[in-house]
């Protein structure tokens, strides 16, 4: 879940085409190239980098990771998106620490910070 209260916007300056195509996983794009072909480079690499890994199976797009958006963008964009909604309003920051033990990894501000796990 992206926590983002503020967000009224997906990007000011890419936005047409992020609504355009949505988010998804590589897989989809390479699989529908000549519909997206058209699009830059980097905002298909956006919109793979959020979505994560997954496979397509017999033409469905099968992501790793459900994307769910927290923000001021509304839930009918938030489908167009291709991402899930919740109202942010219902969120308690606090439900989501110190849950790792349950697949939940809470990073505040991990907008604004770079993760790399180290070898070893």
């Amino acid at each position: 879940m992206i926590h983002a209260p503020h967000l009224q916007e997906v990007s000011r300056v890419h936005g047409k085409y992020i609504y355009e195509v949505g988010y998804h996983i590589l897989p989809y794009f390479l699989d529908n190239w000549d519909k997206f072909k058209h699009i830059p480079l980097g905002v298909l690499a956006h919109s793979t980098h959020l979505r994560g890994s997954g496979v397509m199976e017999n033409g469905i797009e099968k992501p790793n990771v459900n994307v769910i958006l927290a923000s001021e963008i509304s839930p009918e964009d938030c489908a167009q998106l291709n991402l899930s909604y919740l109202d942010p309003s219902k969120v308690n920051v606090n439900d989501w620490k110190d849950k790792e033990a349950e697949g939940v990894l809470y990073v505040p501000k991990a907008g604004e910070i770079l993760f790399r796990v180290k070898p070893g």
